[in-house]
């Protein structure tokens, strides 16, 4: 989003009047920091405070980010109160009590925060897209490749051979879904959950390295929930 008329650092009323142009609503300065822009403004050169300036020595943009500051200027003080900032060096810096004091009009905000903060509005009020529900092969369980892929490098053994054996726990009365191979084995599914404790309970594979399976993996996201309830059970 560009606009010419938005200055690269502009004060709270071109801030505003630019946003108001944009959404359609008026803004205050308190709305625009509710909403996160940072205010800064300018410092010159203090001989008192060489630390803060380092070399800048003809003076740099203070940000004003410290709740405390930013809360008093949203609650409409008549200045700019600056306890804590960022050094030229943007090191996060305490300033000498009281603190540096401004007149309001001398606060700006940067035109690519607030073209930003423009963009988000934006795509927060656009209406919600429904995406059409696409339909599933299946959820009874996952295929042989998702299986190698979610587990086959937690265990010291030939998974694919395995599964294909379709023995233990890799078969009907284990994890494997009943029937699934009876037509091809290349359609036969398995329980991912009840896999899973099998893996750990057979072949001692470590319960954290399943938990990562199942985080690590999209097509695991249907099964996390039952997932969970399985582990409370069992009291992992």
């Amino acid at each position: 989003m560009t606009s010419p008329e938005l200055a690269f650092r502009s004060s709270t009323e071109e801030a505003c009047h630019w946003l108001a142009q944009q959404t359609g609503a008026s803004w205050s300065l308190a709305q625009l920091i509710e909403n996160g822009l940072i205010p800064y403004v300018w410092l010159d050169y203090d001989a008192d405070m060489p630390a803060l300036f380092g070399e800048a020595n003809g003076g740099y943009p203070a940000p004003i980010f410290f709740e405390g500051d930013t809360q008093r200027l949203a609650a409409g003080s008549a200045d700019v109160l600056i306890t804590i900032t960022k050094d030229a060096d943007k090191i996060v810096t305490q300033l000498p009590p009281p603190g540096i004091r401004r007149a309001l009009h001398e606060l700006r905000f940067l035109k690519k925060d607030i073209e930003r903060l423009a963009g988000k509005l934006k795509r927060e009020a656009e209406p919600v897209k429904v995406q059409p529900e696409v339909a599933k092969e299946s959820q009874q369980g996952i295929g042989k490749e998702q299986v190698l892929a979610a587990f086959g490098s937690l265990v010291k053994l030939n998974l694919e051979k395995e599964l294909a054996g379709g023995v233990g726990i890799f078969g009907d009365d284990g994890a494997r879904v009943k029937g699934s191979a009876r037509k091809a084995k290349n359609k036969a599914l398995w329980n991912p959950i009840t896999l899973a404790l099998g893996l750990n309970d057979v072949y001692r594979v470590p319960m954290p390295y399943l938990k990562k399976a199942f985080n690590a993996h999209d097509f695991l996201h249907e099964w996390r929930d039952e997932w969970r309830k399985s582990l409370d059970l069992l009291g992992e």
